[in-house]
């Protein structure tokens, strides 16, 4: 089966996860020191915090923004359900805003129409790789004095309008699972613009430990001392992981450029064939493509997906409505919410894309697209 996305592992990653292995330190270590420095050069210098994962670094994010019970937290429901899952964790009200058509970002015009005296936190998300247009969303969490998070699990080294995704949004979460642009296996990480928000994420997965003296409320102890002033959970990326995400942001230009190539190789393949929209691109942005997402009409999208995967091609539809889940559907929330993200959903498939994608491979992929459609 040729897969939707995957991993990218050189000789150089093998060899700095060996590195770690063999020395002293496979957790909390200089590698996670390096990783996070590797990444703070993508996000425009803005410092980022190492987490498990991207739904850890989501739920740190919201820990960060002072997400508390009885806060909204508006956001995309074309998403992994992480976005919204962690926001209810922590005892949010979640408000699904609809999307715009094209992009399937946050529709910056339908946030600001659920916005409330609650509002503690708006979160876009990256849907594909293409940046949200965050000077709109922007103006609606200066307004309504809310914080503005990116969640940029698809969107690592992309740019908007010549500021990098990282540098745009308060807080940003990016996630580093094998079929995301970067990878460290497992892993996550949240940029944090502000230095107390940046502060809190760091102590937040850390188990919420204070070992500075000067923060401490009982600094009388020895240099063992640490104290816990808020609840925090251990999200520690260890050591080994690190050591590959940062060999890894060494290539991100090239797995940019690469997918970037695909992506122009498909739409240029794909052009008038029938039924098919592809996807848009704002003239201000440039997008880090994780996903090559189509959309299918005349209700065939059922039978693309199971023709392509019958053939040997795995495609996958990115993403069920998140309020579709049952678990939401539990909490009160129904269908027909937001019709153009239903829409969108309805129609949309992802075709393979990763760097070692061949081109012989992606031509197989246009054929057998191709031949089903006409």
């Amino acid at each position: 089966m040729l897969p939707y996305g995957r991993q990218s592992i050189a000789e150089d990653d093998v060899r700095a996860v060996t590195e770690v292995l063999r020395g002293d330190w496979l957790t909390t270590g200089p590698a996670v020191d390096l990783f996070e420095a590797e990444l703070a050069r993508w996000t425009g210098g803005v410092p980022c915090v190492a987490v498990t994962s991207g739904t850890a670094a989501l739920h740190v994010a919201y820990v960060a923004a002072g997400v508390r019970p009885g806060d909204e937290v508006i956001t995309s429901p074309l998403t992994f359900v992480a976005t919204a899952a962690t926001a209810a964790l922590r005892g949010a009200r979640v408000v699904f805003a609809d999307v715009q058509p094209d992009t399937g970002n946050l529709d910056p015009d339908a946030a600001a129409a659920l916005v409330t005296g609650r509002t503690r936190a708006i979160t876009a998300v990256d849907y594909a790789g293409h940046p949200a247009d965050y000077d709109e969303l922007r103006a609606v969490t200066d307004r309504c004095g809310a914080v503005l998070i990116g969640d940029a699990a698809h969107s690592i080294g992309s740019a908007y309008k010549d500021r990098p995704v990282g540098a745009l949004a308060d807080l940003t979460t990016f996630s580093f699972f094998p079929t995301k642009t970067v990878t460290t296996a497992e892993g996550g990480a949240v940029a944090a613009v502000d230095p107390g928000r940046f502060a809190t994420a760091a102590r937040f997965r850390n188990h919420g430990l204070v070992r500075d003296p000067a923060e401490q409320r009982d600094p009388e102890h020895g240099g063992w001392h640490q104290e816990v002033h808020d609840f925090g959970l251990n999200y520690r990326l260890p050591d080994v992981l690190c050591a590959l995400g940062a060999s890894q942001l060494r290539r991100l230009g090239r797995f940019r450029a690469r997918r970037a190539e695909l992506v122009a190789r498909y739409n240029a393949l794909l052009a008038g064939l029938p039924g098919l929209t592809l996807p848009a691109q704002r003239a201000y942005t440039a997008p880090s493509w994780h996903l090559y997402p189509l959309r299918i009409g005349d209700g065939r999208r059922r039978e693309v997906y199971e023709r392509m995967r019958a053939a040997g091609i795995g495609v996958q539809v990115n993403y069920l409505p998140a309020y579709w889940h049952p678990v939401f559907e539990d909490l009160g929330y129904r269908r027909g919410l937001c019709p153009a993200a239903e829409a969108y959903y309805a129609e949309q498939l992802s075709l393979p894309l990763y760097p070692d994608l061949t081109d012989a491979e992606q031509g197989w992929v246009v054929e057998c697209l191709a031949a089903i459609l006409t």
